[in-house]
């Protein structure tokens, strides 16, 4: 059988093509701003990518087109997939449909941290031995790629809100009816699809609506748009996730041992498990992983054991990942895009560096953040660095507005990759640790800016 996938380089229908490809299927696939991890990962298991869209791409009529959700109407391929009346599917109906109405789902939902915590429970459950099948939305680094169908019983997901395809405006994981959800927390984006935040309150209602009774919700305790979700009708078990003394009696919390979160205690209804000690920083990355243990133990990994796999957990590609240590200026790659993840991304680095230089480089990609939606809170965001670029390559009026208005000095506005870099060059006094912050392939920057590093250190 033949599959071709229009859009095949977003993070999910990439993971798609490797699941088909597992299944013994022909995989092909095109889209265009083709850019690494997943370019390079589908081009290793042999997936033939055509760069652009066009008919022609369907020359050899494909048994089944994969429409990925970035599409619409008008596009070359759509259009021809509806003349040629070629059979075509969304990407999580044909998921749900070939693999996951086999396995007991364990999804990852939320606004922000989804691909951690998802890598984080898939790696407490691999040192398990249960061998799960999975899709993440990046590359983990404990793992060659960021799909596969694994032996056992079990699939971990990723579990997006964001629309399944242009004829199908669900939200994808309501196609995925989990045993075990995570609900890591629940703000206002994607303001593309969604007027406000009680819609997408109702769409995770939906989610919650598909979970069995013999299913568990894992929620942190403090949240009021949860609080509402469930408020709608909870027919679930739900445990409840804490760090220090944020609220009272909670099904899980975590004691801070530093500050920058590389170290805490686990605490289970009010009794000390074990320590957790990793390479990770940041709180938002403690309450992650507090939500990866509860969800965990649900489907029988022992807290010890799930507190000792996160211990040798690697991260995510794309998540502070570290690029080059180059004279005494560190580079990072993240995929922060909201001002939550920004600030607490930055926060986090700041309670690990002390009193080092951070410059952000950041670029607002998403279709929420071009239309200005976060404008208010965006500056303040990034707080915790020294220095911040601020990327504007689509002549957004209300980020130069946003600058221009602030009364500090700390921030910059960039019109183009090379002015960007030149910008950087001259904040990064060492030591210094640079966080390139973008959704994208953000015009190959985190290349041409360590190359210019290298070349200022020789």
């Amino acid at each position: 059988m033949h599959i071709h996938i229009v859009g095949i380089c977003g993070t999910f229908m990439g993971s798609l093509a490797v699941i088909a490809r597992q299944l013994g299927y022909e995989v092909t696939g095109s889209d265009q701003g083709v850019y690494p991890p997943m370019s390079t990962q589908l081009e290793a298991q042999g997936i033939n990518l055509m760069h652009g869209y066009s008919a022609d791409n369907l020359a050899r009529r494909p048994d089944l087109v994969l429409i990925g959700n970035a599409i619409s109407r008008g596009n070359p391929e759509v259009e021809a997939v509806l003349n040629q009346r070629l059979d075509y599917l969304s990407g999580p109906e044909w998921l749900a449909r070939e693999v996951l109405s086999k396995r007991w789902v364990l999804a990852v939902a939320g606004t922000h941290g989804k691909t951690t915590t998802t890598a984080m429970l898939l790696w407490i459950l691999e040192q398990a031995g249960f061998d799960p099948g999975y899709l993440v939305g990046g590359v983990p680094q404990d793992f060659p790629v960021s799909a596969r169908l694994g032996s056992s019983d079990f699939f971990v997901i990723e579990a997006d809100e964001y629309d399944s395809a242009f004829f199908d405006k669900r939200s994808k994981f309501v196609h995925y009816r989990p045993g075990t959800v995570i609900l890591n927390n629940l703000e206002f984006d994607h303001a593309d699809i969604f007027d406000n935040v009680e819609a997408i309150e109702q769409q995770f209602h939906h989610l919650v609506r598909t979970v069995p009774s013999n299913g568990l919700i894992v929620r942190p305790a403090v949240d009021e748009h949860l609080d509402r979700t469930l408020a709608m009708g909870c027919w679930s078990g739900v445990q409840t996730t804490a760090v220090g003394g944020e609220t009272g009696t909670t099904d899980w919390r975590a004691e801070l041992l530093a500050d920058d979160g590389s170290a805490f205690m686990v605490v289970r209804r009010e009794q000390p498990i074990a320590v957790v000690r990793w390479t990770q920083t940041g709180i938002h990355n403690v309450r992650n992983a507090l939500a990866a243990i509860a969800a965990a133990r649900h489907v029988g990994v022992t807290p010890d054991h799930a507190i000792a796999a996160l211990c040798r957990f690697s991260g995510v590609k794309r998540r502070m990942e570290l690029l080059a240590d180059t004279g005494g200026v560190r580079v990072y790659d993240d995929f922060a895009h909201h001002p939550t993840a920004i600030n607490t991304t930055l926060e986090g680095l700041r309670h690990s560096v002390g009193g080092d230089t951070i410059v952000a480089l950041i670029e607002p990609r998403s279709n929420t953040m071009q239309q200005g939606v976060h404008q208010h809170q965006l500056l303040a965001s990034a707080a915790a660095a020294d220095a911040v670029i601020w990327a504007n390559l689509t002549g957004m009026d209300w980020l130069d507005a946003a600058v221009a208005a602030d009364p500090s000095d700390r921030h910059q506005v960039g019109t183009s990759i090379d002015q960007l870099v030149d910008r950087v060059l001259a904040k990064s006094d060492r030591p210094c640790h640079v966080v390139i912050m973008s959704n994208g392939g953000f015009g190959g920057i985190h290349q041409k800016l360590v190359a210019a590093l290298n070349a200022r250190n020789h």
